[in-house]
This record gives structure tokens, sequence and C-alpha cells, in this order.
């Protein structure tokens, strides 16, 4: 059934994509890219919303006029597997792709995982690939040279939750340094870099990590974890699970009515908690890459908001649902590719590579520019607080729509 679910939603997605592609010209040549992504397994969830990005951008693109190359016009065309969530299958079919259908460049797979199996290859065959869900930072201390992130690493996500607890300690009276944190996270390279920045920041105050813990391997069950969280009384609650386990963590954060001041986790939208929880999903920080509210825009998709009502026009069934952030930072990703295309002027993939290293964009999900290990440093993590079922953008400062509620209850 759950296979069954996640072909309707791609082919509900296809075919309001074909219709809108009809309406554009079709004398254009192609520009095939391979992708290797979860479209079942685990991460199957986002990898669904990570595919709609990059089909939505391809067809967008499509519409406006393609990609211009030595004066011609062309489309890009993706050549998808399923990888089924496992780092190994994600390298055989990054081979395949590469060796079999004689793809030069590639789309990312999603989660970190999944990136770090891929990009040896990438390397072997020095194949230009632009990823948008692979934050770990261990991914760019490699030394690869074909590999391009569009997001902010991961040991980014939730350490501006640090500093706001301290914010909050330091209005109400206390040292920063008597906040008291509990972290459960996923034993995963992404939820691994999480733990190293909270951990960073918390050093940086003199905070006491009071529960460090690994969640279960299925992610379905870390009531041990919170038992021992309601017993010690922690300031901060972070926790990271990718979409399995913010959906355990926030049934089971209700079904136990833990009352940390401030809890934060990872992957909030992917998992639809409003929808699947309601008001016990209130006061809820979460991370983000990306939002709809944000002051970004460019003359392709135009303002964040903009993307976000295109999008969900293409895919109503997003239609009552917050467009996750990986679907706009997969949306990017084609974006980048376009850009890098038309600046070298060619398809020869060394010269693509070098048009990606000197990317310097502006666009509906914020500014892109490569440091010389592929990562994106150009754009800061925000974090948004559920308020009444609404995400509002809380921390940092300068992008705060709305204050933090603190207490959580």
């Amino acid at each position: 059934m759950k296979k069954l679910s996640i072909l309707t939603v791609l082919l509900t997605g296809s075919a309001m994509l074909f219709s809108q592609a009809s309406l554009a010209t079709s004398d254009c040549g192609e520009i095939i890219i391979g992708s290797a992504i979860s479209l079942t397994g685990k991460y199957a969830a986002n990898g669904v919303h990570a595919k709609n990005g990059y089909e939505y951008a391809i067809s967008v693109i499509k519409e406006k006029g393609g990609i211009t190359v030595g004066g011609k016009c062309y489309n890009f065309k993706v050549i998808y597997y399923d990888d089924e969530s496992k780092g190994d299958r994600a390298a055989t079919l990054a081979e395949r792709l590469i060796s079999q259908d004689k793809v030069q460049y590639l789309l990312g797979p999603y989660s970190s995982g999944m990136t770090k199996a891929i990009a040896p290859i990438t390397e072997k065959y020095k194949i230009p690939m632009v990823e948008a869900e692979g934050a770990s930072r261990s991914l760019f201390n490699k030394g690869y040279k074909y590999i391009f992130a569009v997001l902010s690493t991961s040991e980014q996500y939730l350490a501006s939750a640090v500093a706001l607890a301290a914010e909050k300690a330091v209005e109400n009276g206390r040292l920063a340094s008597s906040v008291t944190i509990a972290i459960a996270v996923e034993n995963d390279p992404f939820s691994l870099d999480i733990r190293a920045g909270v951990s960073d920041d918390a050093a940086s105050f003199g905070m006491k990590i009071i529960i460090d813990e690994k969640l279960p391997r299925d992610l379905s069950d870390m009531s041990a974890i919170l038992t021992k969280v309601k017993l010690l009384k922690p300031d901060l609650l972070i926790i990271s699970g990718h979409t399995k386990g913010a959906l355990t963590a926030v049934r089971q954060i209700g079904e136990k009515n833990i009352k940390v001041p401030m809890i934060a986790i990872t992957h909030c939208e992917a998992a639809d908690v409003v929808g699947n929880f309601g008001d016990t999903a209130n006061g809820i920080l979460c991370a983000t890459q990306w939002s709809e509210t944000l002051a970004y825009e460019d003359e392709l998709f135009g303002t964040a908001a903009e993307y976000e009502m295109g999008f969900k026009s293409a895919f109503p069934e997003y239609k009552n649902k917050k467009v996750p952030y990986q679907t706009a930072q997969a949306t990017a990703a084609v974006y980048v590719f376009k850009d890098a295309f038309e600046r070298a002027n060619s398809f020869d993939k060394e010269k693509i590579r070098d048009a990606l290293s000197a990317t310097d964009m502006k666009t509906f999900y914020g500014d892109i520019k490569f440091s010389e290990a592929g990562n994106n440093i150009a754009k800061p993590m925000v974090l948004r607080q559920i308020q009444n079922g609404v995400y509002n953008v809380v921390a940092p400062s300068e992008f705060a729509s709305h204050k933090v509620i603190w207490p959580r209850l």
C-alpha cells in the first residue's frame, strides 16, 4: 500500500506537469541528467518530495524557454532509479547511470548517507553532481571536486536553538551556562553532525548536556529516552531522526505529556507534524533551510512565496500542506545546473564543473555560492516555531517574522 501511495503521488504530479509542458515549445534538444533517489524505504517520503522539486524546476525552465547553449535551446530530462534508501544500491545505480546510461551529470539522492555513498563514484568518473539533500559536513572534508551542495551544512540546523535558549535564560535572570540540554539523534551522518553542532554551541555557552542518546534504529519508539527527559527536566530537547523520527517524536511527546520549555527537531514539514498531530505540535521549533516568508527572489521562480504557490498549482496534493524545504532546495539544484550550462556555454563536463565552482546566484531559495569544498557558504539556516498550527520564523532575529513563544507549554 505504501508503494502504491507513492506511485499515486508521482503519477498525479506527472500528469499535471505533462499538461503544463505541452504548452511549451517542443523543438528544443535534451540534456540528460541522472538521479538515484529514494522512492521506497525509510527515506521515501522525502525522496518523493525531492523528485517533485526536480520535476517542477524542469517544467518551469521548459515553459520559460529552456536552457540556451551555443545559441540553441535545450530542456532537462532526468533518468531516475530508486535506491530503496540503501547506500550500496545508490552507489550501484550511480555506476549504472554513468557506465550504462552514459550520463555525464547527476542530481543528488536524498539524505547525507546516500550522498556519501555516491560521491566517490562521481569523483572516480569526474561527473559533476549538484545535490540538494546531503547536508553532512563530512561530505565536504574529503577533497571532492565534483560535488556541489545548495543547502547549508547540517551542523548549523539546530545550533541556533542553543543561542535562543541562552537568550531566554538571560531574559529570565539566569546565566546562559545554567541551561541544560537533552540530545537524541539518529545514528547517521546528518544527525551526528547536528549533535556535533549543538554540542559545540553548548560548550561555547558553558551549558551542560545531561542526556545524549542515539535513537532506536527503526525510529519507531523513543519512549525510553523521553521517560529520561521527563525525569531529568532539561531546558532544551534536541531531536533529529528525519521524517520518521519527527513523527515518532511529536506523537510520543504528546502521549507522555513532555513539558520541556524548548523543543527543537528536524523534518517537521516533511513529516507534516501539524497535519498529523494538531495542537500537540504547537510550540515546537523546526529547523528549516527555507521558508516561503523569506525575502528571497529570482527572475525564474519569482519570490519564495510565488515559488510555493506555483509548486502547489503543479502538485495539488500539497495544497493544504507546507511545501517542504527539501522540495524547494531540489528545485534550486536544477536551477544551478541551468545557470552553469549557460555560463559554460558547453556540454563539456569539465567546463560545467568549473562553471559550478564559480556559481554566485540569488534565488527564491536563497543565495548560492560554493566554497572550494563544494558546500554553500552564502545561505543561513532559520528556525520556525509552530504557533497555533502555523510555522512562523522566530530565529535568527534578523529573519524573524514572529517572537518565540517560551516556555513551549
